[in-house]
Formats: structure tokens, sequence, C-alpha cells
């Protein structure tokens, strides 16, 4: 999937080859996230692919960079990443109550939904980055999945288990569960043990081309050379 593992490199060009349906599923946590999918769904669309992204994040963080007809938005939370007070205090009990009334209350509902619309959409494959029930709801729909991360939210959560008690462990064990049925992981660099893996292909640094020189951005800052 040249699409996938070239993001730096890949030629801007339309492709010769069939046209494929691709759901990509983005966490809403913060835009880190959906801002380096951009990337990824860009590149898909210029080799003549079409791709339906499903997220909490914001419309504008995908349609300020891609203009495009073949790009979709489904707007739905399907996981809540960490609950925080500000930029580094973290909620552990919070995030684990939310996640259990977003994701694990309502699975079989959710599990349902998914597997109907993504074979409605008629997609060849799913992409996640790195919503945990994506995966499952593929294998339900028995579409491949994998997902692209340099972390995944089983080993996030397992530190707030230990922190917020262990009546949560479940919580950890179904996120693992869900991510062992992706057909392998898209690793980027910084990444953590991510054990509910079973295949890995590492690749560099998924980035959005410079909009501004070195120059100009110095000058804005008002940095001198």
């Amino acid at each position: 999937m040249p699409t996938l593992l070239q993001t730096q490199t890949a030629p801007m060009s339309e492709s010769s080859g069939p046209s494929l349906v691709f759901a990509y599923y983005v966490t809403g946590h913060g835009f880190g996230h959906a801002t380096r999918v951009v990337e990824v769904v860009r590149h898909m669309i210029s080799s003549g692919h079409q791709v339906h992204v499903v997220s909490a994040a914001p419309e504008f963080v995908f349609t300020m960079e891609i203009h495009s007809p073949n790009l979709s938005i489904r707007k739905v939370l399907l996981d809540s990443g960490s609950v925080q007070a500000d930029a580094l205090t973290v909620d552990r009990r919070a995030s684990l109550e939310k996640y259990c009334e977003i994701a694990v209350e309502p699975r079989d509902s959710i599990l349902a939904t998914e597997v109907e619309w993504l074979k409605s959409i008629k997609a060849n494959l799913v992409v996640s980055d790195v919503v945990p029930i994506a995966c499952r709801a593929a294998a339900n729909a028995g579409i491949r999945s994998v997902c692209v991360t340099n972390f995944s939210w089983d080993f996030i959560y397992a530190e707030y288990v230990m922190a917020a008690g262990h009546h949560h462990r479940s919580i950890v064990w179904q996120i693992a569960e869900d991510y062992s049925h992706c057909e392998f992981l898209i690793r980027l660099p910084g990444y953590c043990p991510m054990p509910a893996f079973h295949d890995v292909i590492d690749i560099p640094l998924v980035v959005r081309p410079l909009h501004k020189s070195r120059e100009e951005v110095r000058r804005e800052l008002g940095v001198p050379e």
C-alpha cells in the first residue's frame, strides 16, 4: 500500500490502478491525530481513491487541507482519549469512566451501526488512528483493517488503571482485544510498547509539507538569524 507507507515521498499523481474505498477512523482527542491523518488521506485521494473519515475532530481540520469530492466526513464519537483539566493534568479515573460511557456500555449498538455503515459504503480497507472498536467492527464486517499510530489506548489506560483502581482492567483488555483484529500496525516513530498488534511495519514520521519558509517563520516569531 504505497499511499500509506510512503506518505513523505509519494508523488501527488493519479493512480492507474483501481479506485479503492477507505474508511479512516480518527480519534478526536486533540488535533494531533487528525492533522497527521490529513497528509495520509491527501495522498490516498490524489491516487484516485475515496476516503471516508470517521472522527469527532472538527471537520475543518480535514477540509481546510483537502478539497475533493472523494473526501467524506462522518462526525461520530467512538473513543474519548484522556479527560484533562489542562494541557498537563489528566484525570485518570474520569478518563476511564468516559471511555466506558462512550465505547463500552453502547458497544453492541456501535458495532451493529459500524458494520452496517462499512458494508453500505463498500469499504475495501479500514484504517484506524487509533480507534479501538474500529478494528473489531471491520472484522465483524469481513473487512481487513490496519492501524497507523505511535501509541495505543490500552497502553495509556493501563497506567490509568493503576491509579484509578483495578476494577477498570476489563476496559484495557477489551481495547487490546479490539486492536488484535487488525492485520498489522504501521508504527510511527516515538512509539510505546504495543503488544496487542501481531505484525508491525515501521515508517518515518508522517508530516505535512511546509507552507512557509524558515526565514518567514523566524521573521514572524521575531527570532534573529
